[in-house]
């Protein structure tokens, strides 16, 4: 498990990119005689060789408790991540005046950073009891002091109220579109050694914009009369989507915190600090979320906030044909600014107009974000001449009021010059997507008839069943040649020749004049054999000689073939008394193939006994 963690912490360590930073929390007063924290905070960094500061006007209790926090989250696409040590020294004023803390240092990646020194008031305290109080031992049943190594005893139960993760909402109710500020917040009286979200936040129904925040135990609040050590693990401005009830949850994480085993010694008591493994598991917050009312304006597109609307004209002069121009449409206010539609702006046909492209340039504050979004149209006049953009409106739901809001855009009247150029393919293919409509006689009928009625619509259903007649016969075909093994044999002897043909042009190529007769002698043989179903026990010059003439082929032809295997035996087994061209001797050979392919087969009758 300590190994798991380790990668996960160097994992979430590479993918940060913000800079380290180191600094100092304190209290800015604290009574005579009470216990402080002073909290030295590493952000997105992995210490080392912590150094404790100097401190005067205190005495050190316990301390450096180290604590580690890491969260990653993807929003809206994005990951972010964060990473947070924290070193917690515990502290005793004893006198009234000033405590000064002094600078503490640490390693980050080989570089000694250092916080800077800090003053502390001490003032004194109206009930001088408090101290003695807190050396007492703690009632069972009473509620845990916040952060005192001395009575978080190592074995005693944390408890629901001691340690919890709530969700904070800047509105209880907002209607849709409407921003809404969420804080996920961590509140506990024990000091934290590990901080691992296991699942994270959810928000379904929501458009989210996160907000940077420190995630880090850096403040001390009160709630419901305890006071608690707390740290923002993550604050967004939600836009619902959808009206209804849309739950929000917090996560669940697996937290270490870290009590104490209290002895006494010769030197006072001495605190021994005991890790202890737990899990937070999910909280619920739910916001209620109001439609927004009917009927909506047909200029509305979605916005909620509060907007102005301005436009401008790039050039503002000079407009001429086939040179492009920008007309800028400008929304700005407070509101769901990033999520606003562009509007649809009415050119006048004889422009050509593309894709606006949108810029949002917001400020994302506690509340909701402010800014504007521009909108270029890139737009190119294709004739000289006198042009308007009319007016339009823009409407927006004002939420505080309860009620849409219509802006009035006034309209721009253009002047186009003629430029040099031609029409924009662009143009071109827009205007091509209507062609004009057709006039004279379109072949109107009175009467009509049933398709049924037609032979042709039979047709289609018969043209199925005869090609799948003809597919039939054709396969029978193929099944009926292929069993007949002789005449398979024939039909490829050709191709076969033809295949040893070529490698013996291979061997003659290379003056092998033994490997090429050998070749020329395979082919031959091997080709008549199959063309004259001969089994290869029973190949003869007679044999062949006596098939070719039952075969249908003329006496010369047969001498001619006979010959040629004369010829290539001859040379194979007399290669020095061998003459002639082995290129010739496959043309001839070539010539006699094609000679007896080219001759059909005499049809014989076979009388079996």
């Amino acid at each position: 498990m300590n190994r798991i963690i380790n990668i996960v912490i160097l994992l979430f360590t590479v993918v940060m990119a913000q800079a380290a930073t180191f600094s100092v929390n304190a209290p800015h007063q604290v009574v005579a005689g009470d216990k402080f924290h002073v909290t030295f905070v590493l952000n997105n960094g992995k210490g080392s060789s912590f150094t404790a500061p100097e401190v005067s006007g205190a005495q050190l209790i316990y301390g450096p408790s180290v604590s580690q926090m890491h969260s990653e989250s993807w929003v809206n696409g994005k990951r972010s991540s964060e990473s947070t040590e924290e070193y917690t020294m515990v502290y005793k004023a004893n006198t009234t005046g000033k405590c000064h803390i002094g600078a503490a240092s640490i390693v980050v990646d080989g570089k000694r950073m250092t916080s800077r020194p800090c003053t502390i008031d001490v003032v004194a305290s109206g009930n001088h009891s408090s101290q003695s109080q807190q050396q007492q031992p703690r009632t069972p049943g009473a509620p845990t002091p916040y952060s005192d190594p001395m009575t978080q005893s190592a074995g005693q139960s944390v408890k629901g109220n001691d340690l919890f993760v709530r969700i904070e909402l800047s509105k209880p109710r907002v209607y849709e579109q409407q921003a809404v500020v969420c804080t996920i917040k961590l509140y506990t009286k024990y000091q934290i050694s590990q901080f691992i979200p296991t699942i994270q936040p959810s928000f379904d129904g929501f458009l989210i914009e996160e907000l940077p925040v420190e995630t880090a135990l850096n403040k001390v609040e009160t709630l419901n009369g305890e006071r608690y050590m707390t740290a923002v693990l993550k604050q967004c401005i939600l836009y619902p989507q959808q009206s209804g009830k849309l739950t929000i949850t917090s996560g669940n994480y697996d937290v270490t915190v870290v009590q104490f085993d209290t002895f006494r010694s010769i030197f006072g008591p001495i605190s021994q600090p005991v890790e202890k493994e737990l899990k937070l598991s999910n909280n619920k917050a739910t916001v209620n979320i109001l439609p927004l009312p009917e009927p909506k304006p047909a200029t509305f597109t979605g916005a909620v906030g509060k907007f102005n609307v301005t436009t401008d004209l790039k050039p503002a002069t000079g407009l001429k044909t086939y040179s492009a121009a920008t007309y800028r449409y400008i929304i700005s206010g407070t509101g769901n600014i990033k999520y606003i539609k562009a509007p649809e702006i009415n050119f006048p046909e004889q422009f050509d107009v593309y894709d606006p492209k949108t810029d949002a340039q917001v400020n994302e504050g506690s509340g909701d974000m402010s800014g504007r979004v521009v909108m270029d149209y890139t737009f190119i006049p294709q004739y000289a001449g006198e042009f308007d953009i009319p007016a339009s409106e823009f409407s927006y739901f004002d939420p505080e009021a309860g009620q849409y809001v219509t802006v009035n855009v006034p309209g721009r009247h253009l002047t186009v010059a003629k430029g040099e150029g031609q029409p924009s393919n662009h143009y071109r293919m827009k205007n091509m997507d209507i062609r004009p409509i057709k006039t004279g006689d379109l072949g109107l009928k009175k009467s009509h008839s049933f398709i049924v009625d037609h032979w042709a619509y039979w047709l289609w259903f018969l043209l199925p069943l005869v090609a799948l007649a003809a597919l039939l016969l054709y396969y029978r075909k193929q099944l009926k040649e292929r069993a007949d093994v002789r005449r398979m044999r024939s039909k490829r002897a050709s191709k076969v020749a033809q295949r040893r043909l070529k490698a013996a042009r291979g061997f003659a190529s290379r003056g092998d004049q033994g490997g090429f007769y050998a070749e020329m002698l395979n082919a031959l043989w091997g080709y008549m054999s199959d063309k004259l179903s001969i089994p290869v026990s029973e190949l003869s010059k007679d044999n062949i000689n006596a098939e070719l003439e039952q075969y249908g082929i003329d006496e010369k032809l047969r001498q001619e073939s006979i010959a040629l295997i004369d010829k290539c035996e001859f040379a194979q087994y007399a290669p020095e008394l061998a003459s002639g061209d082995m290129n010739a001797v496959l043309d001839e050979a070539a010539g006699v193939i094609d000679r007896l392919e080219s001759v059909k087969r005499k049809k014989t009758t076979n009388v079996e006994s």
